[in-house]
Formats: C-alpha cells, sequence, structure tokens
C-alpha cells in the first residue's frame, strides 16, 4: 500500500509539472489505470512532499499503537535466550512510529503512543525521548537536531542469527506493515553468528544515540604501539657532565647511565611505521628536557596496591561560578585556569617565577652563539608569579600546554582556539574554523599537532604552523565534548553527547572505531601509557576501558556518585585515578584489571564479558572538603596533583 500511494504521489508531480510523456510511461510499467491518478492521489503538494519524505502514511493511525502493543507481548514472550536481543528494536520502533504519526499530522494518537510506552524504555533513553516529547508538532520536526539524525541515520542493532530469523518469522505471520516498514527503512540489523548475547552484554553496549556499533566499524587494523624514543643519552651525558663538575662526587653517576639511557630498544610490532604521520624533528634543548625527564623518572615510585600515590590538591577559592577549566603542564611546574569571563591566569607552580622575554632592544645585545641563550633571553625584572592572558570574547572551556611548555592553546564559546607564546605572554595566532563554541583542545604528545572539538559536531586536526585544519573529522551525532591524542599521535579519540566514543586515523581522515556504551555525555578520555587501552568517563558517572586492537569494552568501574570530568594514569601505567564532581578522587589497580582481562581469545564477533566488580579493583577513594575535582596530574615521580574547586554554597 505504502509503495503505491508513493508512485501516486510521483504521477500526480510529474503531471503537475507537465511531463504527460514520463507520466504515462511510468503508469505503464506501473501497471496504473487512468482512474487511479484522480481517486487516490494525494490533492495538495504538502501531501505529495509528505509521499516522498522518510516517512509515509500507513493509513489508520490508530493501527500504530496496536502494532507497538503486539510488538511489545512478543518480545515479552519470547525465550528468555533471545528476549533481551529481542527488545533492542522496541525502542527505534517506537521513535519512528511517534516521528511517522507527527508527520502526518495525527498528533493526539503520537503523544498516546509516547505517553503509553515512553516510560517503559530503557533509563538511558528516557532525555532523549524527554526531547521527543516536545515535538509535538509536524511544523517542530524542521531543523530538529535529534529528529533529524533519527530520520536521516539507521538505527543499529546486532542480532545473532537466530533472534533475526524469530524476527522475520513474526514480521511475515503478522503482517503489521507499519513495524514492518519502519524495521526495514529506519533500522539495521547487523546480523552475526554465535549465541544471542545477555541483558548484562546488551546493556554493557547500548545506551548510543544511533544504536550500537557493527561489526564493520571495528574491523580497520590499529597501530597501537608506541613510537620508537629518540636517542637522548648525548644530551643527557652532557647535562651530567654540567650538574657533576661543582659536585664533590664525580664519578658516581656513570655506572646507571647505560641502564637509564638504552641504545637498543626493540621496536613494538604494532607501532606505526616511524614515517607514516610526518613529526617535528626535536629541538637541542626538548633533547635536554627529555634527558631530564628520564633522570626523573629513574627516581620514581612505582605505583600498586601496597604504595598508593601520594596526592597535593591545589584549591582554587572563591572562584566556584568562575572557574571553567584547569591544566597542569607536562613538567608539573605550570598552571593555567581558565575563566567564564574570557580571561586565563597561569601560575608557577615551582619557585621560580614567571619571567617575560626581553625587548627587542635589549635582546640585540646578547650573544647568540651561547649556550644559555634562552636564559639570556629573559628579563629577571619582570618576573612575576602569576600571568593573566586576555583575547577572548567568551567563556574559556579548555587550556592546553605545548610539551615544551613555550606555548599554550585555549578554546572558547567565542568559536576561536588562541595560541599564547609564554615567553612574551601574548597572543601569537588565532585559529577560526569552527562554528559555534570549542569544548576541547588537545596538543599531541610530540608538539606540533593539536586538536579541537566543538558543538559543531566535529573533531579538528590542527598544525601550529597552519591557519586552516588538516583534518575534519566528522561522524558525531551530537557536540564532540572532549578529544585526547594517542600517545603516538598518529590516532584521536573523540567522546560526544551522542555517548560514543570513537578513534580516528589522523593520516587517512577515517574513523577507525566506534565505541558504544555509555549513557551519558563523554567528557574525559585517557589512554593507556603502552597506548592499547582507553578510559572514558563522563555524565553517567562510570569509567569504561576499551582495547583498541578491537574495539571491544572490557570493563566497567563504577563507584563515583556524578560527573567525573578527569582522568590520569600513573607514569608507569599500573593506576588509573578519576576526578568527580562528586568530590571525590578514587584509586583503581589497572595492573590487576589488564591481568583478569581475556585478550587472546577475543575476535570481532565474539561478546567478552565485561569486568564489572568495581570494588575489587578501587584501591582507595580520597574525599574532598566540598571541592569538586577538575583536573589530575601525576608529576613524572608519580606524585599526584589534582586541582578543585572548592564550592562554598552547597
Amino acid at each position: 500500500m505504502g509503495d503505491k500511494n508513493t508512485l501516486l504521489a510521483v504521477l500526480q508531480y510529474l503531471e503537475k509539472h507537465n511531463l504527460k510523456g514520463t507520466s504515462d510511461l511510468l503508469r505503464k510499467e506501473a501497471n496504473l489505470g487512468e482512474e487511479t491518478s484522480s481517486l487516490q492521489c494525494p490533492q495538495s503538494d504538502s501531501d505529495v512532499s509528505s509521499m516522498l519524505a522518510a516517512y509515509k502514511s500507513e493509513g489508520d493511525p490508530e493501527k500504530y499503537e496496536e502494532a507497538y502493543a503486539d510488538l511489545k507481548r512478543f518480545v515479552e514472550g519470547a525465550l528468555d535466550i533471545y528476549k533481551y536481543e529481542l527488545g533492542m528494536i522496541l525502542y527505534p520502533v517506537l521513535v519512528h512510529m511517534y516521528l511517522e504519526l507527527l508527520f502526518n499530522d495525527h498528533e493526539d494518537q503520537a503523544k498516546r503512543l509516547m505517553e503509553k510506552f515512553g516510560p517503559d524504555q530503557e533509563e538511558y533513553f528516557q532525555e532523549d525521548l524527554k526531547k521527543l516529547s516536545h515535538v509535538c508538532k509536524k511544523d517542530h520536526l524542521k531543523g530538529n537536531e535529534l529528529t533529524d539524525t533519527f530520520k536521516s541515520n539507521e538505527f543499529i542493532i546486532r542480532m545473532s542469527r537466530d533472534t533475526l530469523s524469530i524476527l522475520k518469522r513474526h514480521l511475515s505471520e503478522k503482517k503489521h506493515s507499519v513495524v514492518q516498514n519502519i524495521i526495514q527503512e529506519h533500522l539495521y540489523l547487523d546480523m552475526y553468528e554465535g549465541v544471542a548475547r545477555n541483558k548484562q552484554q546488551i546493556d554493557a553496549t547500548s545506551g548510543a544515540m544511533i544504536g550500537e556499533a557493527s561489526r564493520a566499524d571495528n574491523k580497520a587494523r590499529v597501530y597501537y604501539g608506541l613510537l620508537k624514543e629518540p636517542d637522548v643519552s648525548n644530551a643527557a651525558i652532557e647535562e651530567e657532565e654540567d650538574d657533576e663538575e661543582g659536585g664533590d662526587k664525580p664519578k658516581k653517576k656513570k655506572s646507571k647511565k647505560d641502564h637509564l639511557y638504552p641504545k637498543k630498544s626493540k621496536s613494538d610490532p604494532n607501532a606505526p611505521p616511524v614515517d607514516r604521520m610526518p613529526l617535528p624533528e626535536l629541538k637541542e634543548a626538548e633533547l635536554r628536557e627529555k634527558a631530564k625527564a628520564l633522570r626523573d623518572g629513574s627516581k620514581r615510585v612505582n605505583l600498586g596496591p601496597d604504595t598508593l600515590p601520594s596526592i597535593c590538591c591545589y584549591t582554587l577559592l572563591n572562584a566556584n561560578h568562575s572557574v571553567t577549566c584547569a591544566e597542569i603542564s607536562e613538567d608539573s611546574s605550570l598552571l593555567a585556569v581558565g575563566f567564564n569571563d574570557s580571561f586565563i591566569k597561569v601560575w608557577s607552580l615551582v619557585p621560580q617565577k614567571l619571567r617575560s622575554m626581553k625587548s627587542a632592544d635589549q635582546l640585540q645585545d646578547i650573544d647568540r652563539e651561547a649556550d644559555d641563550v634562552l636564559a639570556r633571553m629573559m628579563d629577571d625584572r619582570s618576573s612575576e608569579a602569576c600571568r593573566t592572558l586576555l583575547g577572548h570574547s567568551g567563556p574559556v572551556y579548555r587550556v592546553a600546554f605545548s610539551p615544551d611548555r613555550q606555548l599554550l592553546l585555549s578554546c572558547s564559546e567565542d568559536s576561536s582556539i588562541r595560541l599564547w607564546s609564554l615567553l612574551t605572554w601574548s597572543c601569537v595566532v588565532c585559529y577560526k574554523g569552527h562554528t559555534y563554541p570549542v569544548w576541547d583542545v588537545r596538543f599531541a604528545q610530540h608538539g606540533y599537532y593539536f586538536a579541537t572539538g566543538g558543538h559543531d559536531k566535529t573533531a579538528r586536526l590542527w598544525a601550529t604552523d597552519q591557519h586552516q585544519p588538516l583534518r575534519i573529522f566528522a561522524g558525531h551525532y551530537s557536540d564532540v565534548d572532549c578529544v585526547q591524542f594517542h600517545p603516538n599521535s598518529n590516532y584521536l579519540a573523540s567522546g560526544s553527547s551522542d555517548r560514543t566514543v570513537r578513534l580516528w586515523d589522523c593520516v587517512t581522515g577515517c574513523q577507525v572505531r566506534l565505541m558504544t556504551g555509555h549513557k551519558g555525555h563523554v567528557l574525559c578520555l585517557c589512554f593507556s601509557v603502552e597506548g592499547r587501552f582507553l578510559a572514558s568517563a563522563g555524565a553517567d558517572s562510570r569509567i569504561l576501558l576499551w582495547d583498541l586492537a578491537h574495539g571491544h569494552l572490557l570493563a566497567e568501574l563504577c563507584s563515583h556518585t556524578a560527573s567525573i570530568l578527569s582522568l590520569a594514569f600513573s607514569r608507569e601505567g599500573s593506576i588509573l585515578v578519576s576526578g568527580s564532581t562528586d568530590c571525590t578522587v578514587k584509586v583503581w589497580d589497572f595492573t590487576k584489571l589488564a591481568e583478569t582481562m581475556a585478550l587472546e581469545d577475543v575476535n570481532i564477533s565474539h561478546n567478552p564479558d565485561i569486568k564489572k566488580d568495581s570494588d575489587t579493583f578501587l584501591l582507595r577513594s580520597y574525599a574532598t572538603k566540598n571541592s569538586p575535582i577538575l583536573n589530575l596530574h601525576f608529576t613524572r615521580r608519580n606524585l599526584l596533583l589534582a586541582v578543585g574547586l572548592f564550592d562554598s554554597q552547597s
């Protein structure tokens, strides 16, 4: 019936535009007599557009409620082994029935359908259903983000072969054309061989705006290994010799050099080719800094259940309604804080104050060949404990230090990204590309590249010396709330309000992983030290751990009671910490978690068991008096630094 109505609508459209020859041919091929045109063709332009749009009228609007109730009874009466997989179709069918009724001006029936069956849907879909219930007229459908997403994308459901055959048999027996058409046109049933999933397995990966990831989404190979570290032994030896000149024990450290700076490290078989992504060459100062980091690392405390980290918490006072973000530099010497009245403050966390570069006239007198030319360029008389950066015209949502600490990035509601020099304390570049507020900005671990995510549903890859983005990663259905570079800088992870986490290849620009399981906005991401695992957390108060090799969800850690804003791995990777607006920092045993994960026998169609016994892996919970945690950072020696925001009113 639906197909015939569409044909009639096309005929009327052709006749309206005097395309008689074409209409005669169509009528002849479709076996439609002359009389059908005048009897059954829709009468108005709006009706014609209705027939040609995403939703077709199925006649009696009362049949929708009856058809849905029948589908629900069938699901509830199915065998337990198939019931939960079959139940996944109830939510998308309800949504599309509701939109179809609205599209065909059956507002009362649509409202009744939603009120009767909406509350029965899973808790994690209630927020979207609430938004949909505000769309109660046909005119409201135009330009609505949520309805457009449903209308133009298939809802993906993974289903075993047996479950799918039971569903097909039911649909052919009942002949509810309304349900059949919706499943055929708006759902994508991704069939796999094997046993149907149980409720726990389904709940673990459901909750995303338009269903689960299909098997094809996670088939591409991901080079999750780390790149070979540059040889910094020469720079390290030079620096050590400088340090030892004035000391009493000149030869004490020599025996450790081979241990600290190994010259031949095995290349990781999962690492990307060295020339896959063009990365900047390290300058001499950066090599010295890496050597210093290695020396600091040698004094690092290896953490575990018996050696928990010490925590130093920086609390921001009198700022609970004005501070929007905080970030600590890699070497733990600087703290940057963004405010909602558009400015940024940078503090020094070490005794050395923040100096500015000398004026141009004074710089002319400096010996450029001197070893300490960088130190000579700085003006000691200008040193201050705190610096303020002004330039944005809206709230600053994220700040990020470059690896060499000479640059700072910031993003804002004004849809711009600014690059600040921490030598001159001024803005050097303003990048414009996003069309709406930019929520997150991150530097790559190797510098030069940075990434952003915003309200325009895209993540973007930039280079500091290019005004335009190098890559635009489009695929999310809502805001990109957070981005994070993989340790090898070849990949970018993004978390979104569409409740998905995606992994993008910076070289090809393609999406290589789609991970579903969050039940709320994804607000923070963190890669494990060795690069294989990704931790994500957000508004649903849970931490999810993913295996990037296959895109599988491995564990779900639930202990927080409010949104999680920050995640961090310890420097050697044995501990994961999370900070939340519930005013706590929680410490998790990642080593134990990784040991219990069955990684070897996991293949693409297999549904691994998700670790959910959070108490087994929770080592300790630290509470602040009343300070939500904005940021967490491990120093090179594994001291945990936290930044909190004291809330004096609650």
